[in-house]
C-alpha cells in the first residue's frame, strides 16, 4: 500500500456557548481536518486543534504545514510504517505538534481500517469505555451553581472547574458548587498556571472539606520548580498540563518528583504514538495519568479516547472539547452517555465522512 495523496482543509467551528479560563474567552475554534488516500481506495482521517497559548501553532499554521511539508515525507510511502513516517517528522514537533498529531491519527485510523479493528483494540484494549469530566468554564457562582446542576442533569458525575484569577473568588465558587451537587459528583479544578505557590497552598487548605479529586497546572509551565512545590506542600493530588509538552518533559516531571498526575494531549504531545511513549514513563514512575483535548472536533477525541482505553493506568479522561461546537463535521466519531464515552465500532477511529 501506498500513500498517493493528502489533502487538508480547515473548518471554523462556534462554541455554542463561549467559555472563559484564567487567561482568555473561547468563542470559536478552528480545526484543521485531514484526509490521507492511498492506492487500495482506503483513506485516513485526522484533526488538528492547533492553539498558539499551547501548541504554539495558528490554524494558518497547521494548515500550511498539513500542506507544504507533510505530503513531501509521506507521499508515495507505505502508511502502514507509521513509525518510519513519524520519526521522519520529529524535527517538525517542537514547531507543529497539533500537525503532527493530524498525521498520526489519520495513520493510526488506516492501521485500524487496514485490519478491520476499532483502535483501541489494536492499541491494547483494556476497557471499553470510560468516564469523562465536563468543564466549566470561569462564571459567577450562582451561573457556575446552575452550569453544574445542568451538566448532572445530562448524565456527567464528574465536573472540572476553571479559575486560576482570583484565589478567593475561586474558593468560594467551589464550595457553592460543592454544597449544590452533594456528595456523590466528583469535583475537579483547573487553575490554568493562574496561581503563585502561596495562592495554591490557600487554595486547597480552604477547599480541604469539598474534598477535590486533583488540582490542575496551579502555577506557570515555565517554572516547573514551582509546580513542584505545590506538589509537596499540598493534600490533594496535582496534576502537571501544560508544563508537559513532550517526552523530555514527562521524564523531568517523574525524574524530579514535580507533579502527582500528568496530562497527555494528543495536540500538545503530537499524537497517539507519542502519547504512548510519556505514558509508558508515567507508568514506570507511578504517575497517574488523565487523557486530556482542546476545543476539538468529535474525530480528535475519539482518538484520544481509542488512547484512553488501550492503556490500564490512564485512570481519568477529560474529553469534553466536543461539547457544544455547533456543525461539527466529524460528530459521531463518538458515542456519549450520561458521562460515559463509549467508541464506534467501526474500524480505526470509527468514523467515516457522511455517517
Amino acid at each position: 500500500m501506498r500513500i498517493t495523496s493528502l489533502e487538508a482543509w480547515s473548518v471554523d467551528l462556534r462554541l455554542e456557548e463561549p467559555y472563559t479560563i484564567a487567561y482568555e474567552t473561547v468563542t470559536t475554534a478552528t480545526n484543521i481536518l485531514l484526509r490521507i488516500e492511498t492506492n487500495r481506495g482506503l483513506s485516513g482521517y485526522g484533526c488538528a486543534a492547533p492553539d498558539p497559548g499551547v501548541t504554539g501553532e495558528s490554524p494558518a499554521d497547521a494548515l500550511a504545514y498539513l500542506l507544504d511539508r507533510v505530503p513531501a515525507v509521506t507521499k508515495g510511502s507505505d502508511p502502514l510504517r507509521p513509525a518510519m513516517l513519524l520519526h521522519r517528522m520529529a524535527g517538525d514537533l517542537e514547531r507543529h505538534p497539533a500537525g503532527v498529531a493530524a498525521v498520526d491519527m489519520a495513520l493510526h485510523d488506516l492501521m485500524g481500517k487496514c485490519c478491520g479493528l476499532p483502535l483501541w483494540r489494536l492499541l491494547g484494549g483494556f476497557r471499553n469505555r470510560i468516564r469523562t469530566s465536563v468543564t466549566i468554564g470561569i462564571l459567577p457562582e450562582a451561573e457556575t451553581v446552575a452550569r453544574a446542576l445542568d451538566w448532572i442533569q445530562r448524565g456527567f458525575k464528574i465536573l472540572k472547574l476553571k479559575g486560576g484569577s482570583d484565589v478567593e473568588v475561586d474558593i468560594a465558587r467551589v464550595h457553592r458548587v460543592r454544597r449544590a451537587v452533594g456528595t456523590g459528583i466528583e469535583l475537579r479544578f483547573d487553575a490554568n498556571q493562574g496561581y503563585t505557590v502561596e495562592e495554591s497552598r490557600r487554595f486547597v487548605e480552604a477547599t480541604r472539606s469539598a474534598r477535590l479529586e486533583l488540582l490542575e497546572q496551579p502555577t506557570p509551565r515555565g517554572q516547573p520548580d514551582l509546580l513542584g512545590r505545590v506538589t509537596r506542600s499540598v493534600s490533594v493530588p496535582v496534576m502537571a498540563d501544560e508544563s508537559l509538552m513532550t517526552l523530555r518533559d514527562a521524564f523531568r516531571l517523574a525524574r524530579r518528583e514535580l507533579a502527582d498526575m500528568v496530562n497527555i494531549k494528543l495536540m500538545k504531545v503530537g499524537g497517539i504514538a507519542a502519547a504512548l511513549q510519556i505514558n509508558a514513563v508515567a507508568r514506570a514512575a507511578g504517575l497517574e495519568v488523565m487523557v486530556g483535548c482542546m476545543d476539538e472536533a468529535a474525530l480528535a477525541i475519539a482518538a484520544g479516547l481509542h488512547f484512553a482505553l488501550s492503556r490500564p493506568n490512564v485512570a481519568y479522561a477529560d474529553l469534553d472539547g466536543h461539547l457544544g461546537l455547533a456543525a461539527d463535521p466529524t460528530a459521531g466519531a463518538v458515542i456519549l452517555r450520561n458521562g460515559t464515552l463509549y467508541p464506534s465500532d467501526r474500524p480505526g477511529l470509527g468514523w467515516i465522512p457522511g455517517q
